[in-house]
């Protein structure tokens, strides 16, 4: 943690947000690991939350005193894409010419600051920040999961055609699989199986209402064919990413739940994969292979295509999610803070990243509160 110049207005659509509440997640790790290309000195933190304490002069919407939940993607609501929904591949924001989609605090997806902060600018405030009701400080640590991992989840319950009565089955019971989970739940799943190794992780999917596999005492697709005549689930949601492990060897496997999908997945099921896989990769030499630093990935197409599988893949456009979503935590249809297990200030950050990186046990979701506005205790 050190000391940075505050968070100022650069453009007259900005708006700047006291950080109430910002969480840790998975793929910060990635970046806290140095497994990308993210620069040392910039501040990660793209799940953030809090109160608008200045507006730029082109702002009409948004107002001094309003609680915002900010979606991950940073977007300009007016390009091609942000046109056709598709606000996590925005061109204006990417200064990239060759490249789409912009993030808080995140690699390759342009210049901007984290929210781990006490400030954050966030520019065309008006259309990226999504405006909370009276219950914002009460429910803040369920709002905040509106910036990300919940969208993200049901993202991928998007991209696998989940439907009422549907066998789902999810792969990884971090934070986004738990929220895959849930959102396949929240559709009316008839079963859904959470594949993982971590007992805590799977304890929580349990609580929800999934079957939890341990994938170091059982293979997912043959619990998964066992229940179902042999034939395999509806459909699947990939949430690990490229830095996979085999829970019996530890190693690192970046095909390892991709393949586990198009196993488990029935002849002409659909998967969605919202883990993180990366065209460059600067550990993966060392930690897998040349071509997976590369973002290669041997998968089984074969196996896949002779399924008639189909596979949906990156990362999601929250705001075509996060008001309704929104509007079921309002409502008190859905709690997605039942993931956090630390509420912490924001200078106990570092000891939560080294736990939350070891995957110590019940380090399941870390929230921070740079402002002091939480309650001060663990879960």
């Amino acid at each position: 943690m050190k000391d940075v110049p505050d968070a100022k207005i650069e453009h007259p659509c900005d708006i700047i947000v006291k950080i109430t509440t910002t969480n840790i997640c998975g793929s910060d790790l990635h970046m806290y690991e140095g497994r990308t290309s993210f620069e040392s000195g910039r501040t990660l933190g793209h799940e953030n939350m809090g109160q608008v304490v200045e507006v730029g002069s082109a702002v009409r919407k948004v107002q001094v005193g309003d609680y915002v939940v900010l979606p991950f993607n940073i977007a300009c609501g007016f390009c091609k894409q942000c046109e056709q929904g598709l606000t996590n591949y925005c061109l204006t924001m990417q200064p990239e010419p060759a490249l789409a989609g912009a993030a808080y605090g995140f690699a390759d997806m342009g210049p901007y600051q984290g929210g781990q902060a006490e400030l954050l600018r966030v520019p065309y405030g008006d259309f990226n920040a999504l405006r909370l009701g009276e219950d914002a400080v009460e429910r803040q640590t369920d709002y905040v999961m509106l910036a990300d991992i919940f969208p993200t989840g049901y993202h991928a319950t998007e991209m696998a055609h989940v439907k009422p009565g549907d066998q789902t089955i999810v792969f990884g019971a971090g934070p986004v699989g738990l929220m895959a989970t849930y959102s396949a739940l929240l559709k009316g799943a008839g079963r859904v199986w959470t594949a993982d190794h971590q007992p805590d992780r799977l304890r929580k999917a349990e609580e929800i209402g999934a079957i939890p596999i341990n994938t170091s005492e059982q293979n997912p697709a043959e619990v998964v064919k066992e229940a179902t005549l042999g034939l395999g689930a509806d459909n699947g949601c990939e949430c690990v990413g490229y830095q996979a492990h085999d829970p019996q060897d530890h190693h690192e496997d970046a095909s390892l739940t991709l393949n586990g999908l198009i196993d488990s997945v029935r002849f002409t099921g659909d998967i969605g994969v919202v883990g993180v896989f990366l065209p460059e990769d600067p550990g993966g030499a060392e930690a897998q292979g040349e071509l997976e630093a590369q973002g290669k990935v041997p998968i089984d197409f074969g196996m896949m295509w002779f399924k008639g599988q189909r596979m949906g893949t990156g990362q999601a456009p929250v705001k075509k999610y996060n008001r309704a979503l929104r509007d079921l935590i309002a409502g008190g249809k859905a709690k997605p803070s039942f993931v956090v297990s630390h509420e912490l200030s924001l200078d106990e950050a570092p000891t939560a990243y080294e736990h939350f990186d070891a995957r110590d046990e019940g380090w399941t979701k870390v929230v921070l509160h740079p402002n002091g506005h939480g309650n001060g205790h663990k879960r």
